[in-house]
């Protein structure tokens, strides 16, 4: 009887973890166990047959493209989805996947930075609940001031850090703050040295890519672009990555007068693992920049972005 009434208990638990989405501390509350106990009950149940977990995945890769990619150059991590049938489903399979392989680069993580987007919504919402204490997301950069959207900077840290029950830390200062004095000395307040501290070590960091209708799109940066970006003519911009301008060539436009508040390029690209999604073939250029100057590690795209990309790289 005390096995059957175990089983029973068992298969409750899985049925409002996997099905009913209850997070672990709900599961803890609602059946008075420990965190490690909801979490060993799920996994016995797995186990023991109770529950099991069928994936059919409709994404294909075309791993020749994705040599060629990395031939050309010379990253060492890309996923290219085939595009489907329906070009409706290609935006789906690119967010599919890269949720997966973000999931999985997390499981090996501490400090995990996170920019901000639809791109990067997108990607956080399709993330499956794990119970990980010893995570926690940071935002890296200034806020983007997009405070009317869930898909704002500070938001991505939160939603992400509630998906694996993890900690997260903010910068609640503009992305962009042109009194160098100020932008200097703001790391150093108490109530930023914590998020500082932590995003300079991050291990790992995942974002979307920028161009400058990204900037275009917030009022507040719009207004002050010259102030911004001083000197920039605005026609070498090819993207926006780290919420730095980028050429074409694959050279960022601010060596020397950087406005963004934040972690510093150099500590940003010593990031051991940096994966960037793009799902718009209109961000060919921002893409091939990129890549051009080693600005990340890991790309997640579909093959006609893919052969964008290298045609206008010139690749045969």
């Amino acid at each position: 009887m005390d096995s059957i009434i175990h089983q029973d208990q068992l298969a409750h638990i899985a049925h409002d973890y996997y099905l009913s989405k209850l997070s672990i501390t709900e599961l803890s509350k609602k059946y008075q166990l420990s965190r490690y106990l909801i979490t060993k009950s799920l996994d016995e149940a797995l186990a023991s047959g109770l529950v099991s977990i069928q994936i059919n995945s409709p994404m294909a890769r075309n791993f020749q493209l994705e040599t060629a990619v990395k031939k050309q150059f010379g990253i060492p991590h890309v996923a290219i989805m085939k595009d489907a049938d329906n070009p409706g489903q290609d935006s789906s399979s690119i967010i599919e996947f890269a949720a997966e392989q973000i999931q999985l680069v997390l499981r090996q993580s501490h400090i995990v930075g996170v920019t901000w987007g639809s791109t990067v919504f997108d990607v956080v919402d399709h993330f499956h609940n794990e119970l990980r204490d010893d995570l926690t997301f940071t935002q890296f950069l200034g806020e983007n001031m997009k405070y009317n959207s869930a898909s704002g900077s500070t938001r991505m840290v939160e939603k992400a850090a509630a998906k694996f029950e993890a900690n997260y830390l903010t910068i609640p200062a503009p992305l962009y703050v042109v009194n160098d004095a100020i932008r200097e000395g703001l790391p150093q307040e108490p109530a930023l040295r914590r998020t500082f501290a932590a995003a300079n070590r991050m291990d790992f960091l995942f974002c979307g890519m920028g161009t400058v209708s990204s900037i275009d799109s917030i009022p507040q940066w719009t207004q002050a672009k010259k102030e911004i970006f001083p000197g920039v003519d605005f026609s070498d911009i090819a993207g926006i990555l780290f919420g730095r301008p980028y050429d074409i060539r694959g050279h960022f436009l601010l060596p020397e007068a950087d406005k963004t508040l934040g972690v510093s390029l150099d500590n940003i690209l010593a990031t051991p693992r940096r994966l960037a999604v793009i799902k718009s073939k209109f961000k060919t250029d921002a893409a091939l920049g990129a890549l051009r100057g080693h600005m990340i590690t890991d790309l997640v795209m579909n093959e006609s972005i893919a052969q964008r990309i290298l045609a206008a790289a010139g690749f045969n």
